[in-house]
Order: C-alpha cells, then sequence, then structure tokens
C-alpha cells in the first residue's frame, strides 16, 4: 500500500467522494482565509503586554498544532486559531481593565481547557449547551462581533472619546483614520469579489500605504531567534487558582473562557458541518466528542505557548466550499499556518491603522447569526439584546453573557415557562447574580 492510498484509507477520501488534490487545495483557501489571525493577534495581544514576535509565533505554533490534532483527531475540515473576541476580552478586560497580569492570564487560559477537556470527559457540557437557547448562541457572536468592531473604529481613531456624550466620530481627514477606511473599502470589495485571502491582502496593503505616506515606519527591529519562544511556558497556573476576594474574579475570567469558548466551537460546529454535508439524519454532529476533546487540548497547547484561547474557526467553511470534507483540509492548513512562523518576527512592523479595518470586517462578518433570533418573541428578543448590546458597551463579553442569560432565566420562570429541563438555565443564572452581587460589594 503506497502513500496516496494509506491516505486514503486514514482520512476516508473516496467514501466521501474527494482527492488528494481536492483536500490539498481546500486547506489552502482555508489557511489563506483566516491567516489574517498571524497579524491581527499579535497586535492586539502586545496591548497587554505581551511581546510581538513571541506572540505571532505562538499564533502560528498554536494553529498549526490544533489544525493538524483536529485533522487526525477528528477527520474534520476544521482548523482553529487564537479566537477573535476572546483575545480582545483577553487584553482588554481582564489584563486592562481588570490589572490581571498577563502570565495569570494565560493560566486562567490553561485552566478554562482543563475545565473544558474534564467537562467533555464528564458528559456536562451537554448539559450546558441544552441549558442555553441557540438562539442566545447567536447574541452572543454577535455583541462579540459589535465588541471586535468598536476595538477596530477605537484604535484607528475614527471613534474617539468624548466626555460629553461618551464617544464622538473622529477627525477623519487625519492620516491614521483615512488610511484605515481606505483599507477597510479594500479589504470589503476584495470580499464581496470572493478573493481568497481578502482579509491578509488587505491588511498588507493598508500597510504598504501607511509606510509610503510616512504614517508608520517601514523599520524592521533587531530580533533574537530567542524571541520567539519568550510567551513560552511563561503563564503562571498558580495565580490563576488563587483564592479569597480575587478569587472569585478569577473565577469569572475562568467561566467566560470556557463559556465564549463553548458557544464558539459550537456554533462553528454546526454551521461548518452543515455546509459540508457532515450532519446526521438526527441532526447529530459526528465525532462531536473528538472535535470538543481536540478543541479543549489545542487552548491547553495555546496558552503553554503564549497565546489566548485557541477555538475553531468560521473561515473552516471557505475550505468547505473549495470541496474539502475530510481531516486532511485540517492537516494541510495546519501544515501551512507552521511555514508562516518564519515570517513571524515581521508582524511588529504592521501599524495599528493596518489592523484595524480586519478587526472592523470580521466584527462585521460576525453579525450573521442575528437573523436567526426570533425578535417577535420578547423571552428570547430581550436577553438578545441584553447581550448584544451590554458586550460593547461595558466593554466586557462576561457582563454581556450575565445580563443575556440572567435576564432570559428570569422572563422564563415569571412568565411560567420554566421546567425541570431548565434547572442548568437557573444555576447559570444563580452563579451571575453572585458575579453581580460580588461587583457591587
Amino acid at each position: 500500500m503506497n502513500l496516496r492510498e494509506r491516505v486514503d484509507r486514514y482520512f476516508g477520501l473516496s467514501d466521501r467522494g474527494v482527492t488528494v488534490r481536492t483536500e490539498i487545495l481546500a486547506g489552502v483557501t482555508t489557511f489563506l482565509s483566516m491567516s489574517y489571525i498571524v497579524l491581527v493577534n499579535p497586535a492586539i495581544l502586545s496591548q497587554a503586554g505581551l511581546p510581538v514576535v513571541a506572540v505571532a509565533a505562538a499564533t502560528c505554533a498554536s494553529a498549526a498544532f490544533a489544525s493538524i490534532l483536529m485533522g487526525l483527531l477528528a477527520n474534520y475540515p476544521l482548523a482553529l486559531a487564537p479566537g477573535m473576541g476572546l483575545n480582545a476580552y483577553f487584553t482588554y478586560s481582564v489584563v486592562n481593565a481588570m490589572g490581571v497580569p498577563w502570565r495569570v492570564a494565560l493560566g486562567c487560559v490553561f485552566v478554562s481547557g482543563v475545565a473544558f477537556l474534564l467537562l467533555t470527559l464528564a458528559g456536562v457540557r451537554q448539559l450546558i449547551v441544552n441549558a442555553i437557547p441557540r438562539q442566545l448562541y447567536a447574541a452572543v457572536a454577535g455583541g462579540i462581533g459589535l465588541f471586535i468592531a468598536f476595538i477596530g473604529l477605537k484604535e484607528a481613531g475614527i471613534v474617539v472619546s468624548n466626555p460629553a456624550t461618551t464617544v464622538a466620530l473622529g477627525d477623519l481627514r487625519s492620516p491614521m483614520p483615512l488610511l484605515a477606511l481606505v483599507g477597510l473599502l479594500l479589504i470589503a470589495v476584495l470580499s464581496a469579489r470572493r478573493w481568497r485571502g481578502a482579509v491578509l491582502i488587505g491588511v498588507l496593503a493598508t500597510a504598504a500605504l501607511c509606510w509610503l505616506s510616512g504614517v508608520a515606519r517601514f523599520v524592521p527591529q533587531p530580533y533574537r531567534l530567542a524571541e520567539l519562544t519568550d510567551t513560552a511556558f511563561e503563564l503562571d497556573v498558580v495565580g490563576a487558582l488563587h483564592v479569597g476576594r480575587a478569587g472569585f474574579g478569577m473565577l469569572e475570567i475562568i467561566f467566560v473562557f470556557l463559556f465564549v469558548d463553548l458557544f464558539d466551537n459550537i456554533g462553528t460546529l454546526v454551521g461548518v458541518s452543515k455546509k459540508a454535508g457532515l450532519i446526521g439524519k438526527d441532526g447529530d454532529i459526528p465525532r462531536l466528542n473528538r472535535i470538543l476533546l481536540a478543541d479543549s487540548i489545542a487552548t491547553i497547547v495555546g496558552s503553554c505557548l503564549g497565546t489566548s484561547t485557541v477555538t475553531s474557526y468560521v473561515e473552516s467553511a471557505t475550505g468547505v466550499t473549495a470541496g474539502g470534507r475530510t481531516g486532511l483540509t485540517a492537516v494541510v492548513t495546519g501544515l501551512l499556518f507552521l511555514a508562516a512562523m518564519f515570517f513571524a518576527p515581521y508582524a511588529q512592523i504592521i501599524p495599528a491603522a493596518a489592523t484595524a479595518p480586519a478587526l472592523i470586517l470580521v466584527g462585521a462578518l460576525m453579525m450573521a447569526p442575528l437573523a436567526e433570533i426570533d425578535w417577535d418573541d420578547p423571552i428570547i428578543a430581550v436577553p438578545a439584546t441584553l447581550t448584544l448590546i451590554g458586550i460593547p458597551l461595558t466593554f466586557s463579553i462576561a457582563n454581556g453573557l450575565a445580563l443575556g442569560l440572567t435576564s432570559y432565566a428570569l422572563l422564563k420562570l415569571l412568565s411560567g415557562q420554566a421546567t425541570r429541563r431548565d434547572a442548568m438555565l437557573f444555576v447559570l443564572a444563580g452563579l451571575f447574580v453572585l458575579r453581580f452581587v460580588y461587583l457591587a460589594a
């Protein structure tokens, strides 16, 4: 049996009607669609104090490991990388707002990954998933999208603070917001024309305009090879498990990392599986436990390498559209991320005006699930609205989750629609109420 036959047999290529060539092309397509994370993730996490070069390397390494693991373990065309939204929560809410050292924050990511792994093995994850309506998943995704877009607008200077109105429009005649808007237009046009790698092309083109116009200087900084590992194994797990008054705050951080990763993973799984025709007749996703195991292990490894939560990427759907149906697609994507590590040191020369348009566009694309919400049903519409606006306006995913789930539980209870099946929902709502009491104390 030659190598091609072994690959065919392991991934079941013939059974799914695909070839090695098709799977390779699909893997390349997925990589091009999500490769922007190599530049955007370091730009966000560096604001939490992490070194840019090391985060870029950790981003590539964690995406490579996670995608290859998903392909080999679960045989699914699903690629993974540090998640957008969770990296913003890590930086702006946990480190900058709460004052948690980035090493301790990485420890929280590690603990959340271990918790996700244990919940998956114990079957508790399914109880949590069943307790929350899918429409609130959509609200969380939309709220995170608004959060990411708002950060992009703020970083570009398009939106600025104002003491009278809280926020206001920035000076669009200034070079940075102007170039950011040009970059956003370019990415949007390329995306509309279905260009592969539209976001990455737009980021690099905008960066070039910044260098040519003098807004940013193209000055590659010298680096030592050792800088690629400056964040590796720097996590502080003991700090993340700290007890006492500060301990509740740490539990909240871990809970949000866990909960949002759970939502993100399930939503992406359903979307990609539907597109690939991999959902069973009974509506179940084949090898779901293996998929979730790969996701949780990826987060644990990612935190050890020095990046925020690793999760499934909806951009995997582009590879599925290109014909990808097996884990070989994910393996190819992972190998390309591994090759991208050689370019990690150059992430430091990308200015904020170039990455901001990517944040805005990714945020816009995360609005799509909002169409799934039944806005005519107050029991869904009110919690969804509180979640949707609570995340960006309080600058906290945790606050949005708390407002949405608590209000949903109260509405179900007071409207007489609560059942015994909602026990886990009320447990979660009770935890959020305790959180509100803790924050008010």
